[in-house]
């Protein structure tokens, strides 16, 4: 790994400072020296301004990590890391409003480029008149349930299985079968394509339902009803609806459960 920032032509030299010894008392020797932290995520004014940024890049001293962000080289990406940038370029004072969803949270979970502009959910129980300003950002106003938002880097974001739901239903084809098929890869994000089709048919009154099987049907076939390929095995009914209304918190489901 490179080592960390300390000068830069476009900007003053930085260093962290050492820590003196408490009053009244001696600095042992025999102590190893506490290596100093860095942070991990530097973008414009924390603590360099951007010309000062992309200088220290070229110099090979920073790494571009998103469109306004820099790291030290070699940091590993992670989704606490993306929702961490994410978070920096929310207004503090609507982060605990909003959600991270759609094509921004599937770039959190590392199955998307980076999007142009932030994509922001806000719960319909919620007044958005005060956000509609949120400069880089697009704000949706949607139902979440109990099972859709997480938390990470300092970020509510849409779970993996509701960032599916949303861009199958709301995402052009040529980006969301790319980010569906990623998503749907990952054993960790535990996204199942028929517990999705099952969201998707049981989700009422939404004008998007057949494109988004349609891009499923892209994927996989033989899931989608009118595919194809025939299920051979379908999932039962009520096992499906009731497994749709357990994780996406369904009100129409769970009131006939």
């Amino acid at each position: 790994m490179a080592s960390p920032p300390t000068a830069s032509a476009a900007g003053p030299r930085w260093a962290p400072r050492k820590a003196s010894s408490p009053p009244g008392c001696e600095a042992n020797g025999a102590e190893a020296a506490t290596p100093p932290r860095f942070p991990e995520l530097y973008s414009p004014g924390k603590p360099f301004a951007g010309p000062e940024l992309q200088s220290l890049a070229a110099d090979g001293l920073l790494a571009r990590f998103h469109q306004h962000g820099y790291t030290l080289p070699g940091t590993p990406a992670s989704p606490q890391l993306r929702a961490r940038a994410a978070a920096g370029n929310v207004p503090a004072a609507i982060r605990q409003r909003v959600v991270a969803g759609r094509m921004t949270a599937a770039w959190i979970y590392g199955c998307a480029a980076e999007p142009d502009r932030l994509a922001l959910l806000v719960d319909a129980k919620r007044r958005v008149s005060s956000l509609r300003n949120t400069r880089g950002c697009t704000l949706h106003e949607v139902k979440l349930g109990p099972f859709d938002v997480i938390s990470l880097g300092g970020l509510m974001v849409s779970s993996p299985l509701r960032t599916a739901l949303d861009i199958a239903l709301h995402v052009e084809p040529e980006r969301a079968v790319p980010a569906l098929a990623e998503l749907l890869a990952r054993p960790q994000q535990d996204v199942k394509l028929r517990l999705l089709v099952r969201a998707i048919e049981a989700t009422p009154r939404i004008p998007h339902k057949r494109n988004a099987l349609e891009k499923l049907a892209l994927l996989a076939p033989a899931f989608v009803p009118g595919g194809a390929v025939d299920v051979k095995n379908p999932v039962d009914p009520a096992d499906g609806a009731q497994d749709v209304a357990e994780v996406l918190g369904i009100p129409h489901l769970e009131s006939e459960l």
